[in-house]
Order: C-alpha cells, then sequence, then structure tokens
C-alpha cells in the first residue's frame, strides 16, 4: 500500500510516516496542497492522508480539486473538531475525519476500514471472473463465506484473518498483526498468533488459504 500524506507540521507528518512505514505502508509526505494534488497525479496513491490547515490552500480546496480528477480514498486529519468541519470535509468527498490529536492505531485502523470499503464497492459492480474469489470475508456482518458456506470463526480468529484480508497476497509481519489486533502494548508470545492462524486454516480446510513467509510473517492468498 502507497500513502501520500499532506501535512506542513513536520513533528506529525513524521510521526504518521514513522508509524506507517513501521507497518510496512510505503508512504510520500509533502507540505502543501499544490505539491499533494501533483503527488497524487504522478503517484496514483492508494489512500491520501490530508491535513486542512495548509500553507497555501485550505485542505478542503485540496479535497475538492483531488475528487474531481480522483477516486483516491482520502482520509482528513485535522484539529477542527466542529461537526460542520468534518459534515463539509464528507460532503465534498472525503472517506474518514480523523480529529487530532489522534493515535496511531486508529489511523492504521481507519486506513484499513476505508482502503476495504474502497476494494467492497469495487467488487459490488458485476465481477470478472478473474476478480471472483471463493473466500468473502464481511467487515460489517463481521462472517465469513468460502464457496458460499458460512465459516464459523471466533471473534479473535475473525479479527485475524479480516487483517490479513485488508491487503490480500500482502505480507503482514508478526510483530504487526501481534500489536494492530491484538493490542499495542501486547508482550505475549507469538505462539499465540501461530495458534490462531492453524485455527483458521483448519477451518477453511486448505493450509494454502494463509502462506507463512519464513521470519517475516503471514500473507493471504488463493490457493
Amino acid at each position: 500500500m502507497h500513502v501520500v500524506v499532506i501535512e506542513d507540521d513536520d513533528a506529525v507528518a513524521d510521526g504518521i510516516v514513522d508509524g506507517l512505514s513501521d507497518r510496512s505502508i510505503t508512504t510520500t509526505r509533502v507540505a502543501t496542497g499544490t505539491e499533494g494534488i501533483a503527488a497524487v497525479a504522478s503517484l496514483q496513491p492508494d489512500l491520501v492522508v490530508l491535513d486542512l490547515g495548509l500553507p497555501d490552500m485550505d485542505g478542503t480546496e485540496v479535497c475538492r480539486r483531488l475528487r474531481a480528477t480522483s477516486a483516491v480514498p482520502i482520509i482528513i486529519v485535522s484539529a477542527r473538531d466542529e461537526e460542520v468541519d468534518r459534515v463539509v470535509a464528507l460532503e465534498i468527498g472525503a472517506d474518514d475525519y480523523v480529529v487530532k490529536p489522534f493515535g496511531m492505531r486508529e489511523l492504521v485502523a481507519r486506513i484499513h476500514a476505508v482502503t476495504r470499503r474502497t476494494v467492497q464497492d469495487a467488487a459490488a459492480s458485476p465481477p470478472s471472473a478473474e476478480s471472483t474469489s471463493r473466500l468473502v470475508v464481511d467487515s460489517r456482518a463481521r462472517r465469513v463465506l468460502l464457496d458460499d458456506v458460512e465459516v464459523h470463526l471466533t471473534p479473535r480468529e475473525f479479527d485475524v484473518l479480516e487483517y490479513l484480508d485488508s491487503d490480500r497476497g500482502a505480507v503482514f509481519r508478526r510483530a504487526d498483526i501481534l500489536r494492530d489486533v491484538w493490542d499495542t502494548t501486547w508482550f505475549g508470545t507469538a505462539k499465540t498468533l501461530d495458534a490462531h492462524i492453524a485455527a483458521i486454516r483448519k477451518k477453511l480446510g486448505d493450509p494454502r488459504w494463509i502462506e507463512a513467509v519464513r521470519g517475516v510473517g503471514f500473507k493471504l492468498v488463493e490457493p
């Protein structure tokens, strides 16, 4: 995943970039609206994190211009916490709104949620044969369907599978899964994750659904 961060405050931007990089998310940071619009046009990122208080133009104007030419998901991050600010941002095309200060765990969760919705919206249109999958992870209903048959997972097993499904085919590091699915302060053993992976594989009926990448972590793939 590639995220463009449009933020003029160096301290805030560094925190976002470092936090996303720690979770294996590629970032490009720019400090002005003009640079942000150009970056999105040239890089075609998967998502934009956009501050409203930019030095050259208001972030709402950046959002309007981006939305006029691109369907890229946009998450607003701003110290403006009035309801009218959130409403305006969402009405002009932002996908989510996060009020500063915020924690990285919240931002990452919102990034995953927005990208999942984007994928689901794309899947809502008639899919081609190549784009269909036997495995469907329904985040809203917290249901898993395999070949149209429901797979019953525990709440934590669902969380792990949902996390891997947020970027299917991408390798997620063990430490990232433990931190983001369990808790930011998790100090338990990685065997807990292995046990959940084993249980999910068994319930899916084929261990090849979750591939272990030696020394790194796991990825969800179509057998």
